[in-house]
């Protein structure tokens, strides 16, 4: 399996990913303080979406990167793939 290969991508998905820590910091905190669970409940459910979010965004990187990869002699081709890609990304993005 290959890695993500562009920088920006993968600076994007860590970002992504150290928001969610430090949402999953600020949970421990309110469990720590005895917080109500209505609001523990809503702060896990934005951690999910999160994560969910960076999921899907990593997915279609890695789709864009292995389909220009193979596709790279065809540069006619790169705007629709990222056409293509970019609505992936929003149909996975409502899967949630």
């Amino acid at each position: 399996m290959s890695q993500l290969s562009d920088q920006t991508a993968r600076t994007d998905l860590l970002n992504r990913l150290k928001r969610a820590e430090g949402q999953l910091r600020g949970i421990q905190r309110m469990i720590e303080a005895g917080d109500p669970c209505l609001d523990i409940a809503g702060q896990m459910a934005a951690v999910r979406k999160a994560l969910d979010s960076a999921y899907v965004r990593m997915t279609v990187c890695f789709m864009e990167q292995e389909l220009q990869a193979r596709l790279a002699p065809d540069a006619q081709h790169a705007s629709a793939l990222t056409a293509v890609l970019e609505d992936v990304q929003s149909l996975l993005g409502k899967v949630r």
